[in-house]
């Protein structure tokens, strides 16, 4: 078995955490490769007994890896999906943070997940994504990079007025929105930043997307849900010459009137969970769905 590995050390007692997977992964007959850059940090770590020098490296992956650790919080995860793109490669998340939505194992219980991971006892849920090209081509989107797993959003830039965002679904003129903004998120984005703009959750096998508008100004402006199989077009314009574009956590800057295309992308990501665990068990443990003493 070739596992890839990469994450960061954002949270209080990480190393700890870090160290329990490597030597795991140490004990048992697997080829572990660290991302570069991870392997530097974790070796500087004083708090890492062991040196893992002898781990091999990788800047990019191949389609020859069985699994991709990622280890971290949610954004890691999101991050991780840049190295495994269109490889097929399940991603096994690891919550060495606070909340965790999307990882497969938390750290409380690293030792037993890791066991049943490493022997198979999985399944896979798969995950739609969405890509963006833009007219005229905008070359801070990297044609390599030009996909989200959780959403695409539009932002005001270095303004506290409202944006315009001209919004078309399959060649129909849907409607302009006054707003902050405008996110389009996927299932998977759903739990993200649409919903703390007041959008829906969906079940992440549903195939759809969701419109959800930013502080809209219109008051009859609501999140939309539409298939996933919707072309969007979106056209922003506001006071200033440029706005931003987010894919996940990377952003780039746009010039007004810049046209954006929003589609599904043609490959999907596969994360890895246990056969314990669901989609709604986790809203109603991190999300706390449904709260109420009297249950």
């Amino acid at each position: 078995m070739k596992i890839g590995i990469y994450g960061q050390f954002y949270h209080k007692n990480s190393e700890t955490y870090i160290q329990l997977i490597l030597d795991a992964l140490k004990s048992k007959n697997v080829s572990v490769f660290i991302e570069e850059n991870f392997l530097d940090i974790i070796n500087m770590n004083n708090e890492i007994t062991r040196n893992f020098s002898t781990f091999e490296t990788f800047t990019e992956l191949d389609e020859s890896y069985d699994l991709f650790f990622s280890i971290g919080g949610d954004g890691t995860i999101l991050k991780s999906v840049t190295f495994v793109k269109d490889l097929d490669i399940p991603i096994v998340g690891i919550n060495t943070g606070r909340l965790g939505f999307l990882a497969t194992i938390q750290k409380e219980e690293i030792t037993q997940s890791l066991s049943q991971i490493l022997d198979g006892d999985y399944l896979i849920s798969e995950r739609s994504l969405l890509t963006i090209s833009t007219t005229p081509k905008n070359t801070e989107i990297k044609p390599t990079l030009n996909f989200a797993l959780n959403e695409i959003a539009v932002n005001r830039k270095n303004t506290t007025s409202m944006i315009k965002v001209e919004t078309d679904v399959n060649g129909n003129h849907l409607t302009s929105y006054w707003s902050d903004g405008l996110i389009v998120a996927t299932p998977t984005g759903s739990t993200g930043y649409s919903l703390s703009c007041g959008g829906p959750v969906i079940e992440p096998s549903a195939k759809n997307i969701v419109i959800t508008p930013i502080a809209p100004h219109n008051l009859n402006a609501r999140p939309l849900v539409l298939p996933d199989d919707s072309k969007l077009t979106l056209k922003v314009s506001g006071r200033e010459k440029s706005y931003l574009v987010s894919l996940d956590s990377r952003i780039a800057t746009l010039e007004n009137n810049t046209t954006i295309h929003i589609s599904r992308a043609s490959f999907t990501i596969k994360l890895v969970q246990l056969a314990e665990d669901s989609f709604i068990k986790t809203l109603r443990k991190k999300l706390l769905w449904g709260e109420d003493k009297r249950n």
